[in-house]
């Protein structure tokens, strides 16, 4: 993957007395990544946002152009950063990147843990009412990646591939099998995923409630 801009962002008024930093600045130069993510970003929500499994989010910019087609001359899709995202890549989307590839990040390594859940920010962001479904419907999530070496990185470099221990697990696929309702076909998919340490704790929980 190529990295066309990190990005990271402070937490700022959004609706009502509601704050986030969905809203996100590209960096110059090189980022710091710490087992937190970028240095400089911030979350407004610690319960939800952020933590060992939601260091760094990557939306892929390979998206850009269908959502563009759909929301034309929506002014956030002239750039990266639409979706909140603090990596902005293009070369590879979630159909295929599994769980648990790791990724050279400039010096840093960084591993997959799962998708990206949409919220109702992405709504009130895009001033839509249709984002969230529409990402639930087509799977075209994003994901999160935690840190597992620090290191130092810039837009403009490559995101390299070093393992691939589950190549069966696109984060599509299992998006749909958590996210999307696809575990209503596939029990005995989300019964594996239960029992993967490399999922995320949050949607291993979820995994082993929606298999029981």
């Amino acid at each position: 993957m190529t990295v066309d801009a990190l990005l990271v962002g402070k937490p700022a008024p959004f609706r009502g007395s509601d704050y986030s930093a969905i809203a996100k600045t590209a960096v110059t130069g090189p980022v710091r990544i710490g087992w937190g993510g970028l240095e400089g970003d911030q979350v407004a929500d610690p319960i939800h946002h952020g933590g060992w499994d939601k260091a760094i989010h990557l939306y892929p910019q390979d998206h850009y152009a269908w959502w563009r087609d759909r929301k034309p001359g929506h002014p956030l899709l002239d750039a990266p950063g639409a979706f909140g995202e603090n990596i902005a890549a293009r070369g590879m989307t979630e159909e295929t990147i599994c769980l648990g590839d790791r990724f050279t990040l400039g010096s840093a390594i960084v591993e997959v843990s799962h998708g990206r859940q949409p919220c109702w920010k992405l709504d009130h962001r895009f001033g839509a009412r249709d984002i969230m479904a529409t990402i639930v419907k087509t799977g075209c999530c994003g994901l999160y990646f935690r840190v597992i070496r620090e290191g130092e990185a810039q837009a403009g470099e490559r995101m390299a591939l070093l393992d691939r221990p589950l190549p069966d697990w696109p984060i599509a696929r299992v998006f749909r099998l958590l996210i999307g309702g696809g575990h209503k076909a596939d029990r005995d998919a989300v019964a594996q995923l239960a029992d993967m340490p490399v999922l995320a704790e949050a949607w291993r929980d979820r995994a082993w409630h929606l298999a029981a």
